[in-house]
């Protein structure tokens, strides 16, 4: 499986443009899995339903699966920090893609995504794992780069990308064991 990160500073379009980069991958014939980073108590589940009794029952795991869908709710019973490796190790092997958003402080290959009236920091400077930048503002970026700068607003040309350098994110869990 090929792994790439979006990274970037809150409100600068990242699960919008992830959101339009997964129809592009899937119009090339690739499957796509999606990582998110969460905060604290989100929740999938709903008061009442068999799951969230189950849950509320005090089960570590449920899982719930029709002929079309499965959802796996763990309950830590201690705060636990779970490192983007561990989730994509929970993730289906067959899959082509992982596009994941957040975690921008890991050592995945990411491409920053960045407005100007998001928030004018940006990470690419020091950071060695940004690949690229996707930006609607390529004029306004605060530093020159010798990064690929990618048009935030063209989703299928960011996909084309990925793809035509899709070695470079293959992922090979051993080496962060």
């Amino acid at each position: 499986m090929k792994v790439v990160g979006f990274a970037g500073y809150s409100g600068s379009g990242k699960t919008t443009l992830v959101e339009r980069v997964i129809p592009a991958l899937k119009l090339r014939g690739l499957r796509v899995s999606v990582v998110k980073h969460a905060h604290h108590n989100f929740d999938i589940d709903h008061p009442g339903k068999d799951t969230w009794r189950h849950r509320e029952a005090g089960a570590f795991e449920v899982v719930a699966a029709s002929n079309r869908r499965l959802a796996l709710v763990r309950e830590f019973e201690q705060p636990a920090q779970l490192t983007v490796h561990q989730l994509l190790a929970e993730l289906y092997e067959g899959v082509d893609w992982v596009l994941v958003e957040g975690f921008k402080e890991s050592n995945l290959l990411k491409v920053e995504v960045w407005r100007p009236q998001a928030n004018g920091n940006v990470r690419y400077p020091d950071d060695d794992f940004i690949v690229a930048i996707a930006t609607d503002a390529p004029g306004q970026l605060p530093q020159a780069t010798l990064r690929p700068v990618l048009d935030l607003n063209d989703p299928d040309a960011l996909a084309q990308w990925l793809v035509d350098n899709g070695d470079r994110f293959e992922y090979h869990p051993e080496m962060y064991a």
